[in-house]
């Protein structure tokens, strides 16, 4: 139980940092808890928690990423100070 408590409070206190993050970043982050939680309660042990945090992760960053890029090949960029600026994507996420 004192476990779940740290891991909620953890978690809650992890959104204000995610403010200058980028949606893909925002994404890997909100899976990684995500996935954490869900494989805490189906295996109840921490292989479970580590798997779940593992996709949840990975799901997460492509969702962000996917969410973050528009649809003329530009990506929206967000920089440390919070200011946000649209660009070209990498050449490997262009189609």
């Amino acid at each position: 139980m004192k476990n779940t408590i740290f891991a909620a409070m953890l978690a809650i206190s992890s959104v204000g940092m995610l403010s200058a993050c980028t949606t893909t970043e925002k994404g890997a982050v909100g899976g990684a808890v995500a996935g954490a939680l869900i494989g805490q309660a189906v295996g109840g042990n921490t292989q479970s928690t580590l798997i779940g945090a593992g996709i949840g992760a990975v799901g997460g960053a492509v969702a962000g990423e996917l969410i973050g890029r528009q649809a003329n090949g530009n990506c929206v960029y967000q920089k440390a100070n919070g200011r946000q600026f649209i660009a070209r994507c990498p050449a490997y996420f262009v189609h």
